[in-house]
């Protein structure tokens, strides 16, 4: 029988978490029992970030990976976790095509006014609501032909010429440039210039249905796995490469290397400050209205 005072016993919490090595290694301890999870039990869902976005569209996922982009609009049923967030400097977003390309003028939120480069481009992106395509919008209004597709189907799209650029995001950004492919922009690095902050990818949220004890508890599990993953960074390998695909070694280290980092075990005051400051933005350009202001669990 559930133990009294003890929020979330007895009850298996669903837990959305993408199979990119990143979230692999971060969750690893968490699922696989190397920590002490303080009494809960998580179902897992494995899937990719456009799919966990849908899922918390839904309402039907308890704890779940994020993109900041959708969190903007479900601050209303779910609250941001401190540990566990892709947050950092040279993480962004990349835009490629097949060639070179001069077209491209000064980004919208640098430049003050819409280059029009972009108008007539036919992009593939990762999904709606994620972060990539948010940014793509704040730097090229323009773009508005847009195409969702998974992430890892991108970089052939472009080749074959299905589309005139892609948005890649994850570990393509290590394989675009063997494929004979080229970078048009690092969005990454137009977000930094713009607001000399780390960039929010992703994070971690809660339902805010969920009790204060239970949420703060989901929070120090996820850290302490997070830490763990610091300290024994070889013990989540098997887990990290049996959801890689055909994803080599070197490839899911760099992978974890550039999104798995102090931001990922706390927040902290500088990533607060970074996520307040993408959310702001997207209220004064309209992308979303309202938000609550106690986005933080």
């Amino acid at each position: 029988m559930p133990l009294k005072n003890n929020p979330g016993a007895g009850k298996k919490l669903s837990l959305g978490f993408s199979p990119c090595p990143n979230d692999c290694f971060i969750f690893d301890a968490l699922v696989h029992g190397r920590i002490d999870t303080e009494g809960l039990e998580f179902e897992v869902v494995m899937a990719d970030v456009e799919e966990l976005n849908r899922r918390a569209f839904e309402g039907s996922i308890d704890v779940t990976k994020l993109s900041y982009h959708a969190f903007a609009h479900l601050s209303s049923s779910y609250r941001l976790l401190h540990a566990g967030s892709a947050l950092g400097f040279g993480v962004g977003p990349l835009l490629i095509s097949k060639t070179a390309s001069t077209r491209l003028g000064v980004p919208f939120l640098l430049s003050g006014k819409s280059p029009g480069d972009l108008s007539d481009f036919k992009i593939a992106i990762p999904g709606k609501y994620t972060t990539a395509n948010f940014l793509l919008s704040l730097a090229y209004p323009e773009a508005v032909n847009k195409e969702v597709m998974l992430f890892s189907e991108i970089e052939t799209a472009v080749l074959e010429g299905r589309v005139d650029a892609g948005l890649i995001i994850h570990e393509n950004r290590f394989t675009y440039a063997s494929r004979g492919l080229h970078k048009l922009i690092d969005l990454g690095e137009f977000w930094e210039s713009y607001a000399h902050a780390p960039i929010p990818l992703g994070g971690i949220v809660v339902k805010r249905s969920l009790e204060e004890e239970l949420r703060k508890r989901i929070d120090r599990v996820l850290r302490k796995s997070v830490e763990y993953a610091f300290a024994h960074p070889d013990a989540s390998r098997n887990f990290v490469k049996a959801h890689a695909q055909e994803m080599s070694e070197e490839v899911m280290r760099k992978h974890i290397d550039l999104y798995v980092n102090d931001f990922s075990r706390d927040l902290g005051v500088q990533g607060r400050a970074a996520v307040t400051l993408l959310f702001e933005k997207a209220k004064e350009l309209g992308v979303v209205h309202e938000m609550e202001q106690d986005i933080f669990n």
